[in-house]
């Protein structure tokens, strides 16, 4: 269902952003997002330069991260093709300090401590959560077949990550029955 009709309005601005995950023929996998900004006005680059007309990009920037099936980072690679600073993209080699960590529990923790504040571009950092969610949706019927006939013995990061998840709802009981906790 689509949100309710809105109040007479005019669009500025738009913010795109794609992500896709890619099985390599290497056993790795690349992550890859793509995030845009536009705006539907003649504006320029806050530091000056060339007038931007409406739909040129103000952010144009690209993140890509090689992981394995255990969510570990291989490689990064970060690209910014527009921004509104001349500097922006002079940071994208900061990013290469996510290698090695693994995607999963304390990764928006890791991400802050290696390329947050300063240290970091705000849009790139921003992108790094639905590549995270990427990661996983993209990988999870190749981790679940690398793990097939494997018991599950420790809690599933799911249960009890949304409602549709709550450990005593109908989905965890035919998912994961030995972590149920609802009435049968």
């Amino acid at each position: 269902m689509p949100l309710p009709a809105p109040k007479p309005r005019t669009l500025k601005h738009t913010r795109s952003g794609e992500c896709r995950g890619y099985e390599r023929e290497d056993g790795l996998w690349d992550i890859e997002g793509h995030l845009v900004d536009t705006k539907t006005y003649v504006h320029s680059r806050r530091a000056g330069g060339r007038e931007r007309q409406p739909g040129d990009p103000v952010h144009d920037m690209w993140l890509r991260l090689t992981i394995d099936l255990d969510l570990k980072i291989h490689d990064v690679e970060a690209a910014t093709d527009s921004s509104p600073y001349e500097g922006c993209g002079g940071i994208t080699p900061n990013f290469k300090r996510l290698v090695g960590l693994t995607i999963g529990p304390g990764w928006r923790k890791a991400i802050s401590e290696r390329v947050g504040g300063v240290e970091g571009c705000t849009h790139l950092v921003e992108l790094l959560g639905p590549l995270g969610t990427t990661a996983f949706q993209a990988t999870g019927r190749a981790r679940e077949a690398r793990n097939a006939g494997k018991p599950v013995t420790r809690k599933p990061y799911q249960i009890n990550s949304c409602h549709t998840y709550k450990d005593d709802s109908p989905a965890v009981l035919e998912r994961w029955p030995q972590f149920y906790t609802g009435k049968r």
